[in-house]
């Protein structure tokens, strides 16, 4: 079994002319997983190329720290 974690991506994406920061909590199995997520994420809601999507940073955090539905559903008793 695999164990999951949540991760938080910061970075900006391309939207029109202007680059549009994001931070985003989301639960993957490893930091390769979430980065996946975050560019089909913004590929499939917003139409963006991969290479217009730039991550500054994926750190792991602790789910008792994120209000994201999807992570407190992941992480919950």
């Amino acid at each position: 079994m695999v164990m999951v974690k949540a991760f938080r991506a910061v970075g900006t994406f391309r939207s029109g002319v202007k680059n549009q920061p994001f931070t985003m909590d989301l639960v993957a199995d490893d930091e390769s997983g979430a980065m996946e997520y975050v560019y089909s994420n913004f590929g499939s809601r917003h139409g963006v190329k991969r290479r217009f999507v730039v991550v500054s940073s994926m750190d792991e955090i602790d789910p008792s720290e994120s209000t994201d539905p999807r992570v407190i559903s992941a992480f919950r008793e």
